[in-house]
């Protein structure tokens, strides 16, 4: 076994009264009997037609039953219609649960590394009995398939495929076992999932059961001295304890080796510390008879196995049948195996769900242990009720145990709390766990001022259904951390087509968004390839004081750029152009007012080496989160940054040469550029010849540069024609004849350092087109960029008609707006900015991780765990929305035939099927023959379920 224990980190089930854990554990804290008690019109099967020919039974309308056996989202798993309605219900329901309990611990299996296994069993199946081969031409049809070979009903119906089915549908590699030990089935399972782990043969388990016995609303015939309750009650360790009632339900948990639950974060609800299986063999009066040895033994190696002290053992979920037998023999073997350890009395309460929901069959020992792993994880002895005072045949006050009849608090004491659960079948295969209370989880992780929530489903109401359930969740725990939502959503569910995100910094926020209709470009549905992206670099204008004093506190992939930046220029005596100071002002300590400060920041010389800084840091923080470029353009002075995010250029270097350039840029004649809205066939007639075109930013967006007084007489002209134009805040005309003198130095700069071609596709904003790899290495490229317009309308249009969606690195969003000017009717995740505009920039946090999101929308796959500031925990939030139909074939016997004909129904199958008695076939396979046996059972099986109820033993 695995040093640490075994970690409960998820659970689903059905239960009669529960359709969720979250209902059951309140219906058992509340002391809730679950079991329904029908009148004679109620029942499923004509109580005219229940026959027996014994005077002294009666007939006791009691069962727990399931709600919306009938019900199935076929869609969901991947089932034609006419698949899922002739697949057995227990099948359907286990792969419904399986997929909760993975979504309530918070994995995906879809992207789990290692190998998880299925340890499974359910009841036989009764909807192929009783609902489909009650019709005998679909028996008829069935028997034919058979023999041609076809399967298909047998697979969806057989127990054999109960855990295959559930490893296929998830995509779950490790292995995959149907068992069956009658009523200890499900804890048999889990004890076997937990040996595997122990072993390595897997990682993590789904271990369970279900019983779904047709027809749900049916009692059972009672006779005194048979195991059934006389009055459809259970009354476990009662005096007046007369018989179980059977029932209906479906229970699994998701296991995994404590250590590594622990490292992945998840949610323990308690530790499997020990566990055991034996059999009674021959010592017992009867097959069907429990034993004491047996019994005691099981709980003694399970014991031994997780080095537990039974002293330090404070509740015990018992098998507990109410039967005037196996009550008195489960406390004796618990007492023989307990005073091995201690001769303490009455130290341990006792209590066992059937008194709550009857007997469940083959899933009563995966709903007990829940049931045991709550009580455990929340600290409280759940009541057992059905509870006067004790059977006369248990001497309680000298055993170590006592019948809990009230929900009491139950804290830590000198060891962790600690729970067995028993759960013993016929034929004599017993199963005994203990569970410890979980250690104690990691303190919360840092924190981001945001949250970005994502949601997905298979369609737009599953999706509208899973905010409004989340939002609902979010009110009931208000004091959840936001973080932990966020992050379980993320790696914790599988991504779907139909897409939704929320960013919220609080949770009050979080569930404003959630329930109001998604803003545009916050949903989509997701019906092409995974989104390519280039990151698009803005060039000087977009800066302001402080644009990275937020980020630099609280990223340190983004504080390690800005940081490199400033300590190059530094090192190479450039300090006077280390833009720190003003990348990182804050009002409250500088020694510059705003106005300084912005003037300061708006001088070439120190903007340019801030811009590329910024942009650098940007970068690297999302290519950290999983968002990487998969081609780059930059707008002027932001093509260093395309360049160096390329490879081209080592940062130290780029950030040196970016400085260099705005020296020289700075050092030149002061000029002024005029923004000019009006395309460039109406702008270029007009402009004189001693300006230049600086820039293409849209089709209706062109910018002159030039000397000042030539670009006041073009405002002149320009005005006359009722052209608007707009003098743009710079000192000089850039992208101008003006800057010719740079020209020389630049290209010699640029020449001296190392260079490397492009790893990923370059978009020029000099020529409007990509650029060849080596483009970016010629100096000759730079110094004519000093000149040459930037035609930026070109160039993104180019790259969004490769595909690629346009996001903004940088402060502001100018570029994103001049892009979507550029194209032609973008979508609304066409072109995304990933920082708010320079006005109202607001929380940086937040526009990042909703620039994240929205690229998630388009089918970015993000690094999920790179993104968390520090580590995190899965919680248990609301599991998909499944969308349920009814796929259900009615009983021919109660679909077509009135009261007293059931059993004429059961002969007219009895006559098909041995019709098809089976040759004498050497070929025939294994399978067939049993098949073809049950066959010929069926119709005694339909009608033995008027006598007898069940058919089953006393489990």
């Amino acid at each position: 076994m695995s040093q640490e224990g075994i970690a409960i980190i998820g659970m689903s089930g059905r239960f009669p009264g529960a359709r969720d854990v979250d209902a059951f554990w309140r219906n058992i804290r509340q002391g809730v009997e679950s079991v329904t008690h029908f009148d004679a019109s109620e029942l499923d099967l004509p109580l005219a037609s229940l026959a027996t020919e014994d005077p002294n039974a009666r007939y006791i309308c009691a069962k727990g039953i399931l709600d919306d056996v009938d019900q199935f989202d076929a869609r969901f798993f991947g089932y034609l219609p006419r698949e899922a309605e002739l697949m057995d219900p227990q099948h359907r329901m286990f792969l419904e649960i399986c997929w909760e309990a993975m979504e309530r611990a918070g994995h995906d299996p879809s992207r789990y590394p290692g190998a998880v296994g299925v340890y499974a069993g359910c009841y036989m199946d009764t909807y192929l009995m009783w609902n489909l081969c009650s019709d005998p031409a679909f028996l008829a049809r069935f028997i034919e398939s058979i023999q041609v070979g076809s399967l298909q009903t047998e697979l969806g119906n057989d127990k054999d495929y109960l855990a295959t089915r559930v490893a296929f549908k998830l995509g779950l590699r490790g292995p995959a076992m149907t068992l069956q030990t009658a009523c200890s089935t499900s804890l048999v399972a889990i004890a076997t999932a937990c040996q595997s782990l122990a072993s390595y043969q897997c990682d993590m388990a789904l271990a369970g059961g279900v019983t779904i016995v047709l027809p749900q609303k049916k009692g059972y015939f009672y006779k005194e001295g048979s195991m059934l309750s006389a009055d459809g009650h259970c009354r476990t360790f009662d005096a007046d304890a007369a018989g179980t009632v059977f029932s209906n339900g479906a229970a699994v948990v998701l296991l995994k080796r404590v250590e590594d639950a622990i490292a992945d974060g998840d949610t323990i609800h308690a530790v499997i510390r020990g566990y055991a299986t034996n059999n009674d063999g021959a010592g017992k009066v009867s097959y069907t008879a429990p034993s004491v040895d047996g019994q005691a033994d099981v709980i003694s190696m399970a014991l031994a196995v997780g080095d537990i002290d039974a002293r330090t053992v404070g509740l015990v979920e018992a098998h507990g049948t109410a039967t005037p037998m196996g009550d008195p023999i489960e406390i004796a073997g618990l007492t023989a195996a307990y005073r091995a350890h201690t001769q303490d009395n009455q130290f341990c309460a006792i209590g066992s769900l059937k008194a709550n929901l009857g007997h469940l069959d083959v899933a009563s020992g995966a709903i007990g242990l829940i049931k045991t792993a709550l009580a455990v994880h929340e600290g409280v002895l759940p009541p057992s009720i059905n509870f006067s005072k004790p059977n006369p045949k248990i001497d309680f006050a000298s055993s170590p145990f006592y019948v809990n009849t009230a929900l009491t608090p139950w804290p830590q004491g000198e060891w962790p709390r600690r729970a067995g659960i028993s759960s013993f079948g016929v034929g004599g295969t017993n199963a005994h766990v203990v569970l410890e209370q979980a250690p104690a989880p990691a303190p919360e992780g840092a924190r981001r001022s945001h949250a970005l929530l994502v949601l997905s489903a298979r369609s737009k109401e599953a999706l509208s259904a899973q905010a409004t359930r989340l939002a609902d969740w979010l009110e009931a725990h208000p004091d959840a951390s936001l973080d932990d939502v966020a992050y379980t959503l993320q790696v914790g569910r599988q991504q779907f087509e139909h897409r939704r995100i929320v960013v919220a910094a609080d949770i009050p926020g979080a569930i404003a968004s959630l329930r109001s209709p998604p803003a545009p470009g916050e949903s989509t549905k997701l019906d092409t390839a995974a989104a390519r992206i280039a990151f698009m670099f803005p060039g000087q204008g977009a800066q302001y004081p402080g644009m990275a004093r937020a980020l630099h506190a609280s990223e340190p992939a983004f504080r390690d750029i800005v940081d490199r930046c400033g300590e190059a220029l530094c090192d190479a005596g450039m300090a006077v152009q280390d833009p720190r100071p003003l990348l990182l002002w804050d009002a409250a300590s500088s020694s510059l007012d705003a106005a300084q400060a912005a003037e300061a920041l708006a001088q070439t010389d120190m903007a340019q080496p801030a811009i590329f800084t910024m942009e650098m840091a940007l970068a690297t923080l999302l290519a950290g989160w999983g968002v990487r470029a998969d081609a780059v353009l930059g707008h002027s002075v932001g093509e260093f940054a395309a360049a160096c995010l390329a490879g081209v250029f080592e940062l130290e270097d780029a950030v040196r040469l970016v400085a260099t350039r705005g020296r020289l840029m700075q050092a030149q004649p002061q000029g002024t550029m005029l923004a000019v809205r009006a395309p460039l066939q109406q702008v270029q007639p007009l402009l004189p010849d001693t300006l230049s075109i600086a820039a293409i930013n849209a089709p209706g967006l062109v910018v002159a540069s030039g000397p000042d007084d030539a670009i006041d007489a073009f405002a002149q002209a320009l005005a006359a024609q009722d052209i608007q134009a707009t003098r743009l805040v710079t000192s000089h005309a850039f992208h101008s004849a003006m800057m010719a003198p740079a020209r020389k130095p630049l290209e010699e700069a640029v020449a001296a350092v190392d260079s490397r071609p492009a790893a990923i596709p370059v978009v020029s904003t000099s020529t409007g087109t990509r650029l060849q790899a080596d483009g970016f290495r010629d100096p000759a490229y730079w110094g004519a960029q000093l000149m040459r317009p930037v035609l930026f309308a070109d160039a993104a249009t180019e790259a969004a008609n490769d595909g690629l969606v346009l996001l903004e690195v940088g402060p502001g969003r100018t570029l994103s707006t001049l892009a979507r000017q550029s194209l032609d009717k973008p979508g609304p995740l066409a072109v995304l900015p990933s920082l708010g505009p320079v006005q109202a920039p607001g929380s940086d946090v937040q526009h990042l991780l909703h620039a994240v999101g929205q690229l998630w929308l388009g089918g970015v796959q993000p690094d999920w765990q790179a993104l968390q500031p520090g580590p995190r925990r899965r919680v248990t939030l609301p599991t998909y929305p499944f969308e349920r139909k009814r796929f259900w074939v009615q009983p021919k016997a109660l679909a077509s035939q009135g009261e007293g004909q059931v059993h004429d129904a059961a002969t007219s199958v009895a006559t098909t099927a041995a019709s098809h008695a089976l040759p004498a076939n050497p070929a025939t396979t294994d399978v067939e023959h049993l098949i073809r046996l049950q066959l010929s059972l069926i119709a005694e099986q339909l009608g033995a379920m008027g006598d007898t109820g069940t058919g089953r033993g006393p489990g």
